[in-house]
């Protein structure tokens, strides 16, 4: 199904192979239940309707597609067909009808992103290209099709017109506040979004090496042989389990401003999803189809996203996760386990020993 007929000098070639293609696939069969109970979120942020549908009409996406007509260089046959040919073969592979444009723009910093309104457009950056070899880069042209599928490019543009726009009403008294409020909403959106895109990304490329090799490469650069994908996912769970209460609060303060998850953390969702029962299920030919849609409840997504959620909380090993879930467990001794937690916080050391209002040992 997939031939590696175009090799362009300084790219790794790989024999071609056959890989599983995935008739009428929804885009709810690799859609991470954050992804999705996050945008529900977004929808029912005040003032999100009407912004929305204001910028609906003002975006210029006409003027979109003519910058990238005029500053940037268009992948087709003629083109960086390597693109081109995975580009197509992603889109069968997901069984999109119409293959999204496609462009590539002079940028050293690696980057790729689908946007667009009416019809989804897809950027990579010459840093991308330079990075990866074909089977990288055929997961990431795959996690843009999968935007593309799923209807993120819609909510990617408002997100950058917002961003610019937050930055230049930034004088305005409280006109910046709701403006941030909604950007805020939208970057946790999409940060959701990009663990969904890099299952479509591994749904395409069908190589998991691959994808976490690329992820490596984005983090560290192009020094594989200085770099281990174990030790690099041992990354994500000291990232995960360290320290204390007060690093679960500079964690989130730390990924506000992010559009993205960070790097290791995308690798250990990807990692864990491969091994699942569910991507079995989808290799196996077992997924939902695009017909079944809207017969698709809106009851059983917030199910999902609540048992998934759940599940993160339980089995997470960050501190704050701890204390959520010893919460709901109704766990003794939570006085002492939240003094301790934020005693850095007024400079004041734990006490050593069991705290009074905690049992010992416990």
């Amino acid at each position: 199904m997939s031939d590696d007929r175009h090799e362009q000098a300084g790219h790794e070639r790989v024999p071609g192979r056959r890989r599983s293609r995935f008739p009428g696939i929804s885009s709810r069969a690799y859609e991470h239940p954050a992804d999705r109970s996050a945008l529900v979120a977004l929808r029912k942020l005040t003032g999100f309707d009407t912004v929305f549908k204001a910028l609906s009409g003002l975006l210029p996406e006409r003027s979109l597609k003519l910058l990238f007509l005029s500053d940037s260089v268009r992948v087709s046959d003629r083109q960086f067909a390597h693109l081109s040919d995975m580009l197509r073969d992603a889109c069968y592979i997901l069984d999109l009808d119409k293959v999204p444009a496609m462009y590539v723009t002079q940028d050293p910093k690696p980057n790729a992103m689908c946007i667009g309104l009416d019809e989804p457009v897809i950027v990579v950056t010459t840093g991308l290209v330079e990075l990866l070899d074909e089977e990288e880069m055929r997961a990431v042209v795959g996690h843009e099709v999968g935007h593309a599928l799923s209807g993120h490019s819609v909510y990617r543009t408002v997100l950058l017109f917002l961003t610019s726009l937050a930055l230049k009403v930034a004088w305005i008294p409280l006109g910046n506040v709701a403006i941030m409020a909604i950007v805020t909403a939208l970057r946790e959106w999409f940060r959701k979004s990009e663990l969904s895109a890099d299952r479509a990304g591994l749904l395409v490329g069908q190589d998991l090496r691959a994808s976490m090799r690329g992820l490596m490469k984005i983090a560290g650069g192009n020094h594989l042989h200085e770099m281990n994908v174990d030790a690099f996912l041992e990354q994500a769970e000291e990232y995960e389990a360290g320290g204390d209460l007060r690093d679960s609060v500079l964690k989130i303060l730390n990924v506000l401003p992010r559009s993205h998850p960070f790097t290791t953390i995308r690798a250990a969702e990807l990692k864990k999803w491969a091994e699942s029962r569910d991507f079995q299920r989808i290799m196996d030919g077992h997924y939902p189809r695009r017909e079944e849609d809207k017969e698709a409840r809106v009851g059983e997504s917030f199910r999902q996203s609540a048992a998934s959620y759940a599940d993160e909380v339980r089995t997470s090993k960050d501190p704050l996760m701890k204390l959520v879930s010893d919460l709901a467990d109704g766990a003794g001794g939570l006085g002492g386990r939240v003094k301790r937690g934020f005693d850095g916080f007024t400079g004041q050391p734990p006490k050593d020993g069991p705290a009074k209002d905690a049992p010992a040992g416990g």
